[in-house]
This record gives C-alpha cells, structure tokens and sequence, in this order.
C-alpha cells in the first residue's frame, strides 16, 4: 500500500505537459532549447574575444621572480653587478698588488704575473646565488589604427554570432508552430477518419443484412472489409505520426509535452513589406556587417604601411638573499621604440589588394542577398495564394465527395449500383482528404519559412 501511495505522488514529475499553448511553448522554447543554448555560449565567446582584443590598448604588465646559483665567471660577476657589489678585487685588484709588490722586490715572475696571468677571483669565482624580482610594462603608443580596427572587428563578430542565434531561434520558432499545426491537422484528419470509418462500418452492416436477404454477394462484403482495413491503416499510420509530432516537439522544449491547445488548420498569412525585408532579414543583415568588417579589414591592412611606436618600462632588484636590502638594490629602465616596415617584397601591396578585392566582392553580395530574399518572398507569397485557391476546392471536392459517396450507398441499398461503384466514391472521399491534409501543411510551412525569412520571432 506504501508502494503504491509513493508511486501516486511520484507519477505527476514523470507524466508530460497537459494542454500546452502555443505561445507558452515558444517561451519555453527559448529558454530550453538545447542549440539556442550553445548558441548563446557561442555568444559569451565572442563577448570574450572582444574583451580580450580591447584589452591590447592597455599594454602588458609582467611581474618575474627568479633564483639561479651558478659558478659560472660571466654569471657570477653579472649577479654582483645586479646586486650593486662588484668590486675591484673582483677584476683581480688583490692578486694585481701582491704582484706589484713582489716584483718591486725583484721578483721576475711575479712581473710577469702581474700583466700575464689571468687573476684567479675573475676567471674563478665561489658559486653564488641570484634572486631577482621585477616589474616590466609594456604599452602600445600607436599601430596605425590596428588595434582600434581589430577591436570594431570583434565586436562585429560578436554582432554577427547575435545574428546567428536570431536566425537560429526563428528556424525553431517556425518548427514549434509547424509542429502545433501539424498534431492539430493530424487530430482533424484522425477524427475525419474516424467518421469514414464508422461509415464503412454501417455500409459492412448494410453489406451483410442484404446478403442474409440474397440481395448481395459474399465478394461484395469482402471489398467492404478490404476497404475498411485500408481505412484502420491510414487511420493507425496517422496516430504514429501525430506521436512522431509530439516527440519532435518534447526534443525542441527540451521538456516532454503530452498535449496542446489545438490551433487553427490554417495559419495567417503575414503582411509583406519590401523596405521591413531589407530592415529586418537576418541574411541581408549579416551581409550587411560582412560589408562592414571588410572595410575594417582594409583599414587593416593600409595600417602596415604606418609605423608602430611602443613604450616599456621596468623595476626591479637582486641580490643573493631574496629580497634583501631591496630598495637600495633597485634598479630601472625605460625606453620607447619606433619601428617602420620599409620594404617586405610587396606583400603588403599584395595583401591590401586582396582585402579591397574582398570588399568590393562583399559589396556584390550584399545585393545578391538583397534581390535573393525578394524574389524568395515574392515565390513564397505565390506559392501561398496558390494553395489558398486549392485548399478552398478541396474543401469543396470533400464535401461533394461525402454527399456522392451518401448517395451511392442509398442507391446501392435500391440495387442500383454496385458495391464496387459505392466504394470507389468512397475511395475519392480518402482521396481528397489526404490531399486536403497535404496542401493545409504545405501552406502553413510555407507561411512560417516566410515569418522566418521576416524575422518576427522575436529577438534574441
């Protein structure tokens, strides 16, 4: 009895959303959405990198500490000069007077030692150890405006990863209601089939009484439950697909639903205006910024011609003991560098060259996107109206198809005709309403590709 009270509490966190409506679901879209997710953090990357490019203009401060022992000459006398305590003895002074003065004394060797032999304390020394702490900051002064250019070019590039994610939630925006429109066709065509159905039913008990009376045939009723199962087929295919529906939805909420608030059949077409196509489309707005950033990359390349002009500075001591008698030990250094490119083969002129190529390439494109997504609205628009005009005479074929198939099957009851001609009719009813279903999914996908095409899904 305990197991069953935990599973009663329990079983609400596993069972799906009930009722969801179409606006709650886009909501919940934009929050759950696994790939609107990475797209964002494609997004914090970009933001990123355009921090870390703006951060150039500050220049680089480096903090060193080093310890090194050595009893290397040129190391261990370069330490004491670091230290501020080289001394002359360390040039040999000591060895130089012992020298001095036994030569004066009339010692030929020590004469000659005295300019000829290395002195011992240089050439020589006791290992010693050097710890050195400091301080070094370098900044750029000017570079042509390349810093400044790479830094309007990050920024365009996150701009431009903005723009991808928008293009992206309107693709899933165009899925989620394509999928609310789709389970609510399913559900319409479900229940039209049903209604076929229980019609071929009643014709079956129609079929049979008559043949208990000898007014119909065996083969007859045989072609009735042919039909019938032909009918459970399409009927059980259609609640796979409604499922399929459902699932395809749960994977773009990232949330399991079990049902909607059914919509209309037939979505509303979008009012078109040209001058809002070219404000608003996702393609020619990124088009656009590409035709910006291929400017920059112009400014880019025309900066190599242009010196760069950095400064430095640095602080710092040393001695043998880590941080001894630091501030009496100190030392600085300062300087500023100015470096031109005189000649480099022609690369930059190669390399301009290109980047102006590009730019005015990029100019062409953003043309061709513009015509591109005009036409495509334009082809879409027709291609709406178009099926407008059939859905309207499939309605009106349905519904002339029912009152036929209505009137076969009364005539069929009078021996009219025969159950052949009663079903064929009954075969263009299932005709037509598959079609019906075919040309309201093919209208309502074509009216969200072109909400997408006109960016109203909201922004990012």
């Amino acid at each position: 009895m305990k197991k069953y009270l935990i599973f009663l509490v329990a079983w609400p966190l596993f069972a799906g959303l009930e009722n969801l409506g179409i606006d709650q679901a886009i909501s919940m879209l934009k929050n759950k959405n696994l790939e609107l997710r990475i797209s964002h953090f494609n997004e914090q990357m970009k933001a990123y990198e355009t921090a870390a490019a703006k951060g150039n203009h500050y220049g680089k401060l480096d903090v060193s500490v080093s310890g090194m022992r050595s009893n290397d000459a040129g190391n261990v006398f370069g330490f004491k000069l670091q230290s501020r305590e080289a001394t002359f003895g360390d040039f040999g002074a000591e060895e130089f007077v012992i020298n001095s003065t036994a030569c004066q004394n009339g010692d030929n060797q020590a004469c000659s030692d005295m300019f000829n032999k290395p002195p011992s304390a240089l050439n020589y020394p006791e290992a010693r150890n050097h710890y050195q702490t400091k301080i070094s900051y370098m900044l750029p002064l000017y570079t042509g405006g390349k810093l400044s250019e790479y830094g309007r070019i990050t920024e365009a590039m996150q701009r431009m990863s903005q723009w991808d994610t928008q293009k992206l939630m309107n693709e899933k925006i165009f899925q989620t209601k394509k999928a609310f429109y789709d389970i609510s066709l399913v559900e319409n065509y479900i229940v039209n089939l049903s209604k076929i159905i229980q019609n071929i039913s009643r014709l079956e008990t129609i079929v049979k009484s008559m043949g208990e009376e000898g007014y119909a045939q065996a083969i007859d009723l045989l072609e009735v439950q042919a039909r019938k199962a032909e009918a459970e087929s399409m009927y059980n295919q259609a609640k796979l697909n409604k499922d399929l529906a459902y699932q395809f939805l749960s994977f773009l909420l990232n949330t399991e639903v079990s049902s909607i608030k059914k919509v209309s059949e037939m979505a509303p077409l979008p009012e078109v205006n040209t001058a809002a196509v070219e404000n608003h489309n996702i393609d020619i707005q990124k088009a656009l910024l590409g035709l910006q950033i291929s400017e920059m990359a112009v400014n880019v390349e025309k900066a190599n011609y242009l010196p760069t002009i950095g400064a430095f500075g640095e602080y710092g001591s040393a001695d043998d003991e880590m941080w001894n008698e630091f501030r009496d030990k100190d030392a600085y250094t300062v300087g500023i560098q100015l470096k031109w490119n005189i000649f480099n083969g022609g690369i930059d002129a190669a390399n301009l060259e290109k980047a102006k190529v590009n730019h005015l390439k990029v100019q062409n494109e953003v043309s061709l996107a513009k015509s591109g997504i005009a036409l495509k609205v334009k082809k879409l628009e027709t291609e709406i109206l178009s099926r407008n005009a059939d859905v309207k005479s499939y309605q009106k074929q349905l519904s002339f198809a029912r009152k036929v198939y209505e009137n076969y099957r009364s005539r069929y009851q009078e021996g009219i005709v025969s159950i052949s001609d009663v079903l064929m009719k009954q075969s263009k009813e299932l005709e037509v309403l598959l079609k019906l279903l075919t040309l309201k999914n093919e209208r309502n996908t074509k009216i969200f590709e072109l909400n997408s095409i006109l960016n109203r899904g909201g922004n990012v």
